[in-house]
């Protein structure tokens, strides 16, 4: 007896949206259980991280902007894991977005205003591209694997970032730490709801999904990158350029992630200092799958991911849970998720002796 995969060639839509559900819903089982086991009330940590972001209204605010770089970052990851380009260097591009647009904001001084805050973004956006277009460049002149060189190109982004903020750009006044001098007020983003901390970024990263589900599902563009990743040969066929595509893919993924360190630094931060890298272009990746590489399941996976950021800091103090805990349950969903694949796209036959083949479909 043994097991054999035959792959559907239509995975259905109710297991491409019902898996990720169960994925979160058995994440939320096992911490449970874990948690009991290890003496702490688990229910309790389980709602904290899960369920308080989401009713406490207090919370919505720190979830938007924990969601709006996690989704704008995943939107562009997407766009490349759809042509099967894998940028895993987000993150690197997310700094080198962030350093451009500060590097124009210090350039201005204390000027500030629309001109200098859309120089910043603009900034942001093309510090990031140009991180993506590294690997780009790799990959189509000497066959360097994307994954490697996009991920590699993330430590040399934080020893950039490093370099600048404990020399050049430190601040004189921040009293010999490493950090850049906080942006003139002019130089940030508009608060959109007075009294919370809902700025401007957020309304951006709230919108582009939108833009993307119309680039994806109603463009000549989105139908080359859909063709490029699952039929190479019929794409070469089709006159699509494969190398065009794994430019173009990994340039705009970079770019994404280079507005959202711009965004995080004009909207939230207002500086960067050493803790600047705080893994969003990775929980950008788990966002991406979790949300099925579709612009609108993005959407609603950033917020669930943004859920367990603002969660975990409130079970830190309720129930004395390690920081690190959210971590744990975002690689646990995204362990699931891609466990979960396997039953969207293959369906698991047991056979026997030839001529003796029971056979179990899975996930029908």
């Amino acid at each position: 007896m043994r097991i054999k995969l035959e792959k559907r060639l239509n995975p259905s839509v109710f297991m491409l949206v019902a898996t990720p559900i169960a994925s979160v819903l058995l994440t939320m089982l096992i911490g449970l259980i874990v948690f009991d086991a290890l003496g702490i009330d688990g229910i309790r940590a389980v709602t904290d991280i899960f369920f308080t972001p989401l009713l406490a209204a207090y919370k919505w605010q720190d979830v938007a902007v924990k969601a709006a770089p996690l989704v704008i970052i995943a939107l562009g990851i997407s766009l490349g894991n759809r042509a099967q380009v894998w940028n895993i260097g987000a993150e690197g591009q997310y700094i080198i977005g962030a350093l451009a647009a500060a590097g124009v904001a210090m350039a201005f001084g204390t000027t500030g205003g629309f001109f200098v805050i859309t120089l910043m973004i603009a900034a942001g956006v093309l510090g990031g591209a140009f991180w993506g277009a590294i690997p780009a460049w790799l990959r189509v002149n000497y066959r360097v694997n994307e994954i490697l060189s996009s991920l590699m190109l993330t430590y040399v982004a934080i020893q950039v970032l490093g370099y600048l903020i404990g020399g050049p750009w430190k601040d004189p006044n921040g009293r010999n730490f490493p950090q850049t001098a906080p942006l003139a007020p002019d130089q940030t983003l508009p608060i959109l709801f007075p009294g919370t901390t809902i700025h401007l970024g957020v309304a951006i990263a709230f919108v582009l999904p939108f833009v993307f589900w119309v680039l994806t599902a109603r463009s000549v563009f989105g139908f080359q990158i859909r063709v490029v990743g699952s039929a190479p040969d019929a794409a070469r066929h089709g006159g699509f350029n494969t190398r065009q595509t794994i430019w173009m893919t990994l340039v705009i993924s970079g770019a994404m992630a280079g507005l959202a360190g711009a965004l995080e630094l004009s909207g939230a931060l207002r500086n960067i200092n050493l803790g600047f890298p705080s893994g969003y272009g990775f929980t950008a990746i788990i966002v991406a799958f979790l949300g099925r590489l579709h612009p609108i399941g993005c959407l609603i996976a950033g917020i669930v991911l943004a859920v367990t950021y603002v969660g975990g800091q409130v079970a830190q103090t309720s129930v004395h849970i390690p920081n690190s805990t959210a971590g744990i349950f975002q690689a646990m969903m995204l362990f699931f998720i891609l466990a979960s694949d396997i039953f969207v796209r293959y369906r698991v036959r047991l056979v026997g002796r030839p001529g003796k083949a029971a056979a179990v479909e899975a996930g029908e």
